[in-house]
């Protein structure tokens, strides 16, 4: 993602593994585990504030300013599954070391970066990279800890997620302002020497068995479809909508896509398996995730590029604007869980989305300008605890949505989804926001107000209510 909240079941990764072995380096490995996933989380949310100090370094224009993220979303969101699969195929520690690895190296790619185009590409082997570390990561957990220790264990992770996703603006910001945008990539490094150490010397190499077949042609079918989509929709910005090299990448990542849905309709061990969507509850889930976490990249995205290019904030004060963000979602998910268990996932699947659109809304009105406490904070505070009522209850309903053993893979599609929303965000709406003429500001935060209250409809339209309680005496 490209702000301060991480996708939705991450944790659903964890408890659908199986503990395979266990022994007195736990916390080392859950160290390890944290240390590696942090690195991805805050590479999702610093670049942001960075933007606009890349654009005037590197000379780039818009669409490469908007690939810059897109590089790193496409590749993650296309290649988390089957990262996830060839962790389970050829083992989690080794598919993680090797994530690890090739993280650090783009990201040393990143700060030497001469040009647009390089920084680019590097950003696109982060996302590869990201794709095989992240899953890998979860499993890990999944295969170290038994049942009874999982709770901790995910709750110290998602803990630490919270944390880093929440101080990783402000730490790139502060960066930006006082040495360089290429030392927010540098910091990875002494993280993935730190990261490897700890995996090398506490986890155990584990497998599944079962897992035996990779689905390349799935994973190359939607890294080329959505990269073919994504291209045309950014190209569009500057070749505009009558070129017909924009039309005929928009037609080619049609029919790419196409193939991949018939693809995993005919693949016996497909990445994406379709008879998921078979649940009216999953299918909506993901509908609703789609709409909400396109609407939120968007605003968190084009919020502080706006705050540090129009109103004169400094990349740190930018990224601290984000802060009462995190810190409401990481105090009050608890809460909101709770909620979900005695109302069910519903009425805060409506209620949730509706009022982070709301939120959105009030951050594009016109005394966004007038300051912090004014301008942005109230609709902030808004986004926030509408984000808050829906993410926990969207993990329990994917979770629940399908059989204990598609727990996994029904996550693991959720959170692609989660990542191709941001994906296609700030390609759609960037058209908007980098558009000549009037300012695009307002227009893209009321396009994620509407994206976000359709997705407040899809779940009360289609997420199952909660079974009420038979008062009949059991026989």
């Amino acid at each position: 993602m490209t702000g301060p909240v991480h996708p939705p079941c991450d944790e659903g990764v964890i408890r659908a593994a199986r503990p395979e072995v266990s022994g007195t380096r736990k916390r080392l490995a859950l160290a390890a585990t944290v240390l590696g996933s942090a690195m991805a989380f805050i590479d999702g949310s610093v670049v942001n504030v960075a933007l606009p100090a890349m654009r005037t370094a590197l000379k780039a224009d818009a669409g490469q300013v908007q690939w810059i993220v897109n590089a790193y979303l496409l590749l993650l969101g296309a290649l988390v599954l089957i990262g996830g699969s060839a962790g389970d195929r050829y083992g989690r520690r080794r598919v993680f070391v090797i994530g690890v690895s090739l993280f650090a190296a783009a990201s040393l790619a990143c700060a030497l970066a001469p040009d647009a185009g390089w920084l680019i590409a590097a950003r696109a082997a982060q996302g590869i990279a990201a794709a095989m570390l992240v899953p890998a990561s979860l499993a890990i957990l999944g295969s170290t800890f038994d049942e009874d220790e999982r709770g901790a264990a995910i709750g110290a992770w998602a803990g630490f997620a919270s944390v880093t996703t929440a101080i990783g603006p402000v730490l790139g910001g502060w960066l930006v302002d006082h040495v360089s945008w290429r030392a927010i990539f540098l910091i990875n490094l002494p993280l993935a020497a730190a990261t490897i150490g700890l995996a090398l010397a506490a986890v155990r190499e584990s497998r599944d068995p079962e897992v035996e077949h990779l689905d390349w042609r799935g994973a190359v079918l939607a890294a080329t479809g959505l990269g073919a989509v994504t291209w045309g929709l950014t190209a569009a910005g500057d070749r505009g909508w009558a070129s017909p090299t924009v039309w005929t990448a928009l037609a080619v990542g049609a029919i790419l896509l196409a193939g991949f849905i018939l693809s995993q309709a005919r693949e016996k061990h497909p990445m994406m398996p379709l008879a998921l969507y078979r649940s009216r509850t999953f299918s909506g889930a993901n509908l609703l995730t789609l709409a909400l976490y396109f609407g939120l990249t968007g605003a968190l995205f084009f919020l502080p590029y706006e705050l540090i290019a129009r109103h004169g904030y400094s990349a740190a004060a930018a990224g601290a604007t984000l802060l009462p963000f995190s810190l409401i979602m990481g105090g009050l998910s608890g809460a909101a869980g709770r909620m979900a268990d005695r109302f069910g996932a519903r009425p805060l699947l409506t209620v949730g989305p509706i009022l982070a659109g709301i939120g959105f809304g009030l951050l594009g009105a016109p005394w966004i300008g007038s300051g912090f406490w004014t301008g942005v904070l109230p609709g902030l505070l808004v986004v926030a605890l509408g984000m808050t009522l829906a993410v926990a209850p969207l993990t329990n309903t994917v979770m629940s949505a399908v059989a204990a053993s598609h727990a996994g893979v029904a996550s693991g599609i959720n959170n692609a989804v989660a990542r191709i929303a941001g994906l296609l965000a700030v390609a759609v709406l960037g058209l908007i926001y980098f558009a000549p003429g009037p300012q695009g500001y307002p227009w893209v935060m009321g396009v994620s107000a509407v994206a976000a209250m359709a997705a407040g409809i899809v779940g009360w339209l289609m997420i199952a209510p909660k079974p009420q309680a038979s008062r009949q005496s059991p026989e």
